[in-house]
């Protein structure tokens, strides 16, 4: 398999066929159907669970990833920041497929057809098979780390604060951008939670008004429609919480130029991007520092 991987791709780098030789290998004789199968998608931070329906099969006529097997997904956008970290930093391993050896039964009940899709109370560190540290000596690399530091801020976000706190963090994270942000009075009705603007006095447009959800469930069109209803001419909308959005409301969107949807990713990006400028008391609930890992990406790796 490796010789013919070298003479197929003649200019990839010698440490790259090895890796996209143990990948075929396991992709087409070590699976087998009724495996169960975890994949993450990167573009909204979610899991997805799938069970492998058919052997495997080359489809040439496709061109792109020719290599395929059918899979049945059982539970698809179940977000990250439900499970333990280490739990997660296994599934970061560096190869691009891989056994899951420690933490089968943190996810065994995501393979269970009719647990609720929107189910997002987190699992208790105590029920990841090894600790974060552990996995950590095993191979750090800039892809691991990253996803690893990704992972704990978005976990910290939402099993250490409470609603009222992860307001604040929201209004605290839009001045760290520049903003000028004041928490509304807290009534857990699903109003308005902060009030932003760019001027010091917040006298000049545009305002724009904050709706929080400390939550990892999956976000309506209807959710974010209330939103715009508190909205007066001029005014800008902006709906933060920790898991995703529904594709209607994501429409919606795109519909209206004065909304914008900030899902957990987005968060998680924005918290990294403007992290020295937090408040050192958010620095010491999310303590993070800058260092320099080695990038294995530039090795050919998938």
């Amino acid at each position: 398999m490796k010789a013919a991987l070298v003479r197929a791709y003649p200019d990839a780098k010698p440490g790259a066929i090895p890796v996209w030789a143990g990948v075929l290998r396991r992709f087409a004789f070590e699976m087998q159907v009724g495996d169960h199968l975890i994949a993450p998608y990167k573009a909204d931070g979610t899991l997805n669970f799938g069970v492998v329906a058919e052997p495997y099969e080359y489809r040439a006529e496709f061109g792109e990833h020719p290599h395929r097997r059918r899979v049945k997904w059982v539970q698809t956008g179940v977000p990250r920041g439900v499970f333990p970290q280490p739990a997660l930093y296994e599934l970061g391993a560096s190869m691009t497929l891989f056994k899951v050896a420690h933490n089968e039964e943190v996810f065994a009940d995501y393979f269970t057809e009719g647990r609720p899709a929107d189910d997002d109370t987190p699992i208790p560190d105590a029920e990841a098979g090894e600790s974060a540290d552990e996995w950590a000596r095993e191979e750090p690399n800039a892809t691991k780390l990253e996803q690893f530091t990704r992972d704990f801020v978005l976990r910290t976000l939402v099993t250490d604060l409470d609603h009222r706190e992860f307001e604040e963090f929201t209004g605290a994270l839009l001045r760290a951008m520049g903003y000028q942000a004041r928490v509304t009075q807290f009534t857990a009705d699903g109003g308005i939670d902060l009030i932003a603007h760019r001027d010091p006095l917040g006298l000049e447009p545009p305002t724009i008004k904050v709706q929080c959800k400390h939550t990892t469930a999956t976000q309506s069109r209807p959710d974010v429609q209330k939103l715009l209803g508190t909205l007066a001419h001029g005014e800008f909308a902006l709906y933060v919480a920790l898991g995703k959005y529904s594709p209607e409301a994501r429409g919606l969107e795109r519909e209206r130029q004065e909304l914008r949807l900030l899902g957990g990713e987005d968060v998680v990006d924005l918290t990294l991007q403007h992290y020295e400028q937090l408040a050192p008391s958010w620095r010491a609930r999310i303590p993070l520092r800058s260092v320099y890992v080695i990038d294995r990406d530039s090795e050919g790796r998938l």
